[in-house]
């Protein structure tokens, strides 16, 4: 468990963070700002939640709020050479049952959505615009996680699992518009 007496430590002050295995980079490195955009998504989520009045929904979303944490901490946990990314007592890493959960639910709530006939807008619900927030997010942590990866060693199950997430983000949103019956469809040009 971890424990916190102490918010402020002023090692940051120099602009470098450190990561779990001791080692200090620059804040605006790759790796920091992939842990970043995830937090940013971890906390689109809360606010989203705020909008949730399903305990079942609210319940999925916590437990992916805290697989967001072990995704944060998987990132910031630099891989050893020739690591496996094999969760140990010491390591936490995303693993593949937390990626096949999400392919789980995607499937649930998919199955009770009418087909899409056009893409969507954005909004409808406030639920359903607080998740589509979320879903944007999502896409630019995916982005941010791979760019990372171009540099250094990251989870192959860390970016399934961000790439699951915004998938199953799109479908909620959808839900959250009454099974999509309430979703603002795109009009290719209306405004012209």
């Amino acid at each position: 468990m971890v424990k916190l007496n102490k918010i402020y430590t002023k090692t940051g002050d120099d602009g470098t963070t450190g990561l779990v295995d001791g080692s200090r980079l620059a804040k605006n490195e790759p790796r920091m700002a992939a842990i970043g955009d995830v937090d940013e998504l971890n906390s689109a989520l809360g606010l989203a939640i705020c909008e949730i009045t399903d305990s079942a929904l609210v319940q999925t979303l916590r437990i992916v709020q805290n697989d967001l944490f072990d995704l944060g901490a998987d990132l910031a946990t630099p891989a050893a050479d020739g690591e496996d990314f094999a969760p140990s007592q010491m390591v936490l890493r995303v693993v593949p049952s937390q990626v096949e959960r999400l392919e789980t639910e995607i499937d649930a709530v998919n199955a009770g959505l009418d087909p899409l006939t056009s893409f969507i807008l954005p909004g409808g619900s406030k639920a359903a615009a607080a998740v589509h927030c979320a879903r944007a997010i999502a896409r630019r942590a995916e982005r941010t996680c791979v760019a990372a990866g171009r540099e250094m060693a990251i989870n192959p199950q860390a970016l399934a699992y961000i790439n699951r997430l915004s998938d199953y983000l799109f479908v909620l949103g959808r839900a959250l518009n009454n099974g999509g019956k309430d979703d603002i469809l795109w009009v290719p040009g209306a405004s012209r």
